[in-house]
């Protein structure tokens, strides 16, 4: 048996068996890429798209150039993999003793042994000090909202035993880009980065919702609380809500923000991408979960085009 082929048959469940991590890392990398989600990047995805909207959408009520712009952005895409890098660390030493009792994460690196929870913390402040390094090319307010930011993902992941909604506290970790692109672009906070703020909170307890009805049964099983076991066979209901609301506020941030016809029109995409995530779930199949949650990076793409569109039109 080769290298790799033993790396894939010891791989955890909700790896990428077939990606460049398990085929290409060195040996000495494999486990920490891994912990740190690196063949997964759905989740670096999900948090760098609030940033995004956010800087492209400052730009219409600024007039920054392009160049500064571009110059932000890649900056913030740096730091969502890092940080979301970070952000799984913490959460699976958080979390190792119930990985260690579901099916689909027993295999990370901590619960199965192959990372040390002293080389995890030692991992986790290398990530930190590169977030901190990319932090500090940024103005005085992003610097300050970035050290903020460190509040909520230190607890989100402690949440899922007290509350069956810690998909709220997941909302406010993954759509702070939202805040932080707009003072990177204006040196302060705008309404609309607030309303693209919150409306990124309900967008989150969608797709999150979605997710976690991968795990209902183990997390039933061990104690864990989600808004998939909350809402249950209510959730497409409940979808309709959360995406209602995001939609509502996403179009407030826009007419705020001064932008054109072109926005409205990318919005109406986002709409018919819901409507499609709504009617395709079936919450009992757990692959058909993860391909709608999956989606939602389309969704964020076609949301990004329609700001540009919006500046152009």
């Amino acid at each position: 048996m080769t290298k790799t082929e033993n790396r894939i048959k010891h791989a955890p469940k909700d790896t990428v068996k077939q990606g460049w991590v398990n085929r290409l890392s060195p040996d000495f990398a494999w486990p920490y890429l891994q912990l740190m989600r690196a063949d997964r990047p759905i989740g670096t995805w999900l948090l760098l798209w609030p940033g995004l909207w956010s800087i492209a959408l400052a730009r219409t009520v600024y007039g920054t150039d392009w160049m500064t712009t571009l110059g932000l952005m890649i900056l913030f895409a740096v730091g969502a993999f890092v940080m979301r890098g970070a952000g799984c660390v913490v959460n699976d030493l958080a979390d190792q003793k119930y990985d260690a009792m579901v099916e689909r994460t027993k295999g990370r690196p901590l619960p199965s042994g192959r990372v040390s929870v002293r080389q995890a913390l030692t991992f986790l402040a290398a990530l930190c000090l590169i977030g901190l390094g990319i932090l500090l090319q940024l103005n005085e307010l992003t610097i300050k909202l970035g050290a903020l930011s460190l509040i909520l993902v230190v607890i989100y992941p402690f949440m899922k035993r007290f509350t069956y909604w810690p998909q709220i506290v997941l909302g406010l970790t993954f759509n702070w880009g939202a805040l932080m692109g707009w003072a990177a672009m204006g040196g302060e906070i705008g309404w609309p980065a607030i309303l693209l703020y919150v409306g990124g909170l309900f967008w989150t307890l969608g797709y999150d919702t979605i997710y976690a009805h991968q795990d209902k049964e183990d997390d039933a099983l061990i104690g864990v609380k989600s808004t998939a076991l909350r809402l249950m066979e209510n959730t497409p209901k409940w979808l309709i809500v959360f995406y209602s609301l995001m939609l509502g506020l996403f179009a407030g941030a826009g007419y705020l923000a001064g932008i054109g016809i072109g926005y409205y029109l990318g919005l109406g995409l986002v709409l018919l991408h819901f409507i499609w995530q709504i009617r395709a779930l079936d919450m009992d199949d757990s692959a058909g979960c993860l391909k709608l949650f999956k989606s939602n990076h389309h969704l964020g793409f076609i949301m990004f085009l329609g700001i540009l569109a919006g500046q152009i039109f």
